[in-house]
């Protein structure tokens, strides 16, 4: 029976797409996995997956067409198969019948079936448990960890597992009681939110079944054997070389090595990353050469140098793939929807920090205390936010909103980009306090630990490379923040005092605005103050 693929809906926002390009034809053979389209949403050009096997009959949207969501994609049935009914619309209850069509109806009907299973025809008891949703971002996850195992019980409130998400690696704790019976993902395994991740009920159930129809339904389970599935463009063909559609393996690992396509599992790219392995000298196994897990495995430096020859000519040109993590996405999406829908403007200052140094000094020379500049950066913030509440503020279509307590951001480096964990009240806490507090967040954050409440809340940023060695830089706002302060280094430099040229100590800092809350005059007004608490710390005491 013939199947009908509408346009799906693939962001939260979407509401409708733009083919950009079919890389399927009428005619040709679909497996399950296979990309039909790349399609072109509100947000970026996606590529689109096909959930069923057969024969692509119809193309109801050409290339460069733009269509709303629902609008009838493609059709896949059996060879010759006769689908007038469908392109007539004189069998709509039978269009409605044959599949789910497009994501979102694919995840209503995975919600309905497992609602189904969960009250009609599951066992009694069997309760089945999806990838969680653990940030406002994510849109898939990956297991981590299992903190239970198949058999172990289960009580309500025990973590079952450790999620890696867009923004930190996150505890996932079950809200029922029972036997784990089932687990959908193994360690490493990514899957969309709603993909089947664990079934738990009563002692010897058997719910192979479950799990079975549980996928059948339309989820978009992302397990390792679909990725080993999946056909993934890493690179692009080198310009004026044509390849074959599809290649023995040797063809595949000769285009690899020249720089043409490669086709590998996710799985496999995220190994390769993880071993350092540079996906051109593998040979793939799989279906038409592509690379799976067990060629990442079973990869040795051996093979690589009989793949790739003992000698590299001089000036070879040769680069390494790293796969862009779910955090490094997020950042990217959300730093550029700052940049260009926030007008920044910068304002630059530079601070005499002698009396800060001196300051330093003194408050360290108290026994089990040790505070840092940043520290002393922070709270000065803090203290002239609560005295300038416009760049304490967040920009909404038809307001502002002016937040009278501090939250202030503190950004850290990690591996994978960069996190904000946020300091509280800041305002409020002593500078010990705050030490202590960023130090903590730090070291969650590098071992991507950070609950999401640890992250959620600023209403002001402080970026310091200064102690990287940076003199002076300019940051992006962190929305829905208002403003960030980028932090230099301490400088030791000649400079004029009472008329008089000596060795002076300055720090750099540059104030980034946005212009539809913060004018000129009120940013430069919130660095006096500032200006006035970082020369002369010990005002921040009084």
């Amino acid at each position: 029976m013939a199947e009908v693929i509408n346009m799906p809906r693939l962001s939260d926002t979407m509401e409708e797409g733009t083919v950009a390009s079919w890389l399927k034809k009428v005619g040709d053979k679909i497996e399950e996995g296979d990309i039909l389209a790349e399609i072109e949403t509100d947000k970026a050009t996606m590529e689109f997956e096909s959930f069923n096997e057969g024969t692509l009959l119809h193309i109801g949207i050409q290339e460069g067409e733009t269509a709303k969501v629902d609008t009838l994609l493609a059709i896949i049935g059996d060879e010759g198969e006769d689908i007038s009914g469908y392109l007539n619309g004189s069998t709509e209850a039978e269009k409605s019948d044959a599949i789910p069509e497009s994501k979102d109806e694919e995840k209503d009907s995975s919600d309905n079936g497992s609602e189904s299973a969960s009250k009609e025809d599951l066992p009694e008891g069997v309760i089945v448990v999806t990838m969680p949703r653990l940030s406002d971002t994510m849109e898939e996850g990956t297991v981590a960890t299992w903190l239970k195992k198949v058999g172990d019980e289960v009580e309500e409130g025990d973590i079952l597992a450790e999620i890696e998400t867009d923004k930190a690696t996150m505890e996932f704790e079950s809200f029922q009681s029972g036997t784990l019976l089932h687990v959908g993902l193994n360690e490493g395994d990514s899957a969309k939110v709603d993909a089947l991740l664990a079934i738990i009920g009563p002692a010897g159930t058997d719910v192979s079944g479950v799990a079975k129809n549980f996928k059948a339904s339309g989820s978009e389970n992302n397990t390792e054997t679909k990725k080993e599935e999946k056909k993934t463009e890493v690179t692009k063909p080198v310009e004026g070389k044509k390849e074959a559609p599809k290649a023995s393996t040797s063809a595949s690992t000769s285009t690899s090595n020249s720089g043409g396509r490669i086709f590998a599992s996710p799985l496999a790219k995220k190994m390769a990353d993880e071993k350092g392995i540079n996906l051109s000298q593998v040979n793939g196994s799989g279906e038409n050469g592509r690379i799976v897990k067990r060629d990442i495995e079973n990869f040795t430096p051996s093979a690589q140098s009989a793949s790739v020859g003992k000698f590299v000519p001089t000036g070879q040109e040769d680069f390494d793939e790293v796969p862009n993590s779910n955090m490094r996405k997020a950042i990217a999406k959300n730093l550029a929807k700052s940049k260009f829908t926030a007008p920044h403007y910068y304002l630059n200052v530079e601070f005499d920090m002698e009396n800060a140094i001196a300051f330093r000094v003194q408050y360290n020379s108290i026994p089990d205390t040790k505070i840092s500049y940043n520290d002393i950066v922070v709270k000065a913030c803090a203290l002239a936010l609560k005295q300038h509440p416009q760049v304490n503020s967040q920009w909404f279509d038809d307001r502002m909103q002016l937040n009278n307590h501090v939250h202030i951001g503190v950004a850290v480096a990690v591996p994978d980009g960069l996190l904000v964990p946020v300091v509280k009240f800041a305002n409020e806490q002593s500078l010990p306090q705050i030490g202590a507090a960023v130090r903590e967040y730090a070291g969650k954050a590098r071992n991507k630990k950070l609950a999401l409440d640890e992250m959620e809340g600023s209403t002001f940023t402080v970026s310091n490379l200064g102690m990287f060695g940076i003199d002076s830089f300019t940051s992006i706002i962190n929305q829905p923040n208002s403003a960030i302060l980028s932090v230099g280094n301490i400088v030791e430099k000649p400079v004029v005092k009472n008329g008089q040229i000596v060795v002076g100590h300055t720090m750099k800092l540059c104030l980034a605005c946005d212009h539809r809350t913060v004018d000129g005059a009120t940013g430069a007004q919130f660095l006096q103050t500032l200006k006035g608490y970082i020369e002369n710390p010990v005002t921040m005491l009084v």
